[in-house]
């Protein structure tokens, strides 16, 4: 029997290709960062395929998030240990 549904990462690579005309619209440099956003929903691949959420784009969205949380929250460890003081 084969799979019926596509596979998440299949489903990441469609919406970045409904995005391309998005992403030539940007400057070099935000593009990097578009690439980026997506490399970021695709490391929390596994986990979206578990949620297997009715769109796709809401996984994609909430593993961003994610990961621009876990990037503050080291940027504000990284603050802290340079000024105690500083609020957190």
């Amino acid at each position: 029997m084969g799979r019926t549904l596509p596979t998440f990462r299949s489903l990441l690579d469609r919406l970045e290709v409904e995005w391309s005309d998005y992403r030539r619209a940007l400057t070099e440099a935000e593009a990097k960062r578009w690439d980026a956003l997506w490399q970021q929903a695709r490391r929390h691949a596994s986990a979206s395929t578990n949620a297997a959420p009715l769109n796709p784009m809401e996984a994609v969205l909430l593993s961003v998030l994610l990961e621009q949380e876990k990037r503050l929250a080291r940027l504000e460890a990284m603050v802290e240990a340079q000024d105690p003081e500083a609020p957190g």
